[in-house]
C-alpha cells in the first residue's frame, strides 16, 4: 500500500510540473503587457505601498471574468475583466483590488504550495480508495475522490481568505482602503455568470458574504475598531 501512496504523489508532482509548464506557454502566448494611462494612476499607488518601482500587469486574452497570479510570480487580468473596467462596470479602484489579491497569492507563495497541497490530496485520495475499496467495493474509490476533492477545496478556500487580507492591508496603506474590495465582491458571482454554485464545503473560494465579513473584521482589529 505504501508503494502505491508513494507512486502516485510521483504521478501527482510529475503531473503538476506538465501543468505548470502548460500554463507557462498557454500564457506566454496569450497574454500582453497592461498599458492604460487611467490605471496608472491607481498602480502606482499600490507600487508605492509596497516600496517597489511598478507593478507589471498582464492581460490574458480570454473573455471569463477572472485574475489570476501564476506560478512564475506574474499577476493577470483577462480582457474580459479589463473590458468590464473600460466600460464603467468595475471601477480602476476595484480592479486594483483584484491585482492586490493577486499580489497577495504570490506573496504568500499559494502557487508554489499548491504543488504539496495537490500531492497530498493525491495521498490520501489513494489511501483511502484502497482502504474504503474493500469494504464498500463499489462506492469506494467514489468516496475517496469526494474526500479528496473536499479537501483540495478547503486548502483553496484557505488561500483566497489569507489573500484578500493580504489585499485589504495593500489597499489600506495604499490610502485606498477596503471599499472598493468589498464593492468588486459583490458583484463578482453576477459578472462571473456563477448559476448554482456547489456546496461550500466543495466551492474553490468561499461565498462572498463571508470573505466580506473576513475583511471587515481585519479592518476592524488592524484600525483597533
Amino acid at each position: 500500500m505504501a508503494r502505491v501512496i508513494l507512486l502516485s504523489v510521483l504521478f501527482a508532482v510529475a503531473m503538476y510540473y506538465i501543468a505548470l509548464w502548460r500554463t507557462k506557454s498557454e500564457l506566454a502566448r496569450n497574454s500582453t503587457p497592461l498599458r492604460d494611462p487611467d490605471l496608472e494612476p491607481v498602480l502606482r499607488r499600490l507600487a508605492r505601498a509596497l516600496d517597489v518601482g511598478r507593478i507589471p500587469v498582464h492581460i490574458y486574452e480570454v473573455m471569463p471574468v477572472n485574475g489570476l497570479a501564476a506560478p512564475d510570480g506574474r499577476v493577470f487580468i483577462t480582457r474580459g475583466f479589463y473590458q468590464k473596467c473600460r466600460g464603467g462596470e468595475v471601477t480602476a479602484e476595484e480592479l486594483a483590488s483584484v491585482i492586490a489579491h493577486e499580489l497577495g497569492h504570490v506573496a504568500l507563495g499559494h502557487a508554489r504550495r499548491r504543488m504539496f497541497d495537490f500531492t497530498g490530496a493525491n495521498a490520501v485520495r489513494t489511501g483511502l480508495a484502497l482502504v474504503l475499496g474493500r469494504f464498500v467495493p463499489f462506492i469506494g474509490v467514489w468516496i475517496a475522490n469526494l474526500l479528496a476533492q473536499a479537501l483540495q477545496m478547503a486548502l483553496s478556500r484557505g488561500d483566497e481568505y489569507e489573500a484578500d487580507e493580504y489585499a485589504a492591508a495593500l489597499l489600506i496603506k495604499a490610502g485606498i482602503g477596503i471599499g472598493p474590495q468589498i464593492s468588486l465582491l459583490a458583484k463578482l458571482d453576477r459578472m462571473s455568470g456563477i448559476a448554482g454554485r456547489p456546496p461550500a464545503w466543495l466551492a474553490s473560494h468561499p461565498e462572498t458574504a463571508a470573505r466580506i465579513r473576513a475583511i471587515r473584521a481585519a479592518e476592524a482589529r488592524w484600525l483597533g475598531r
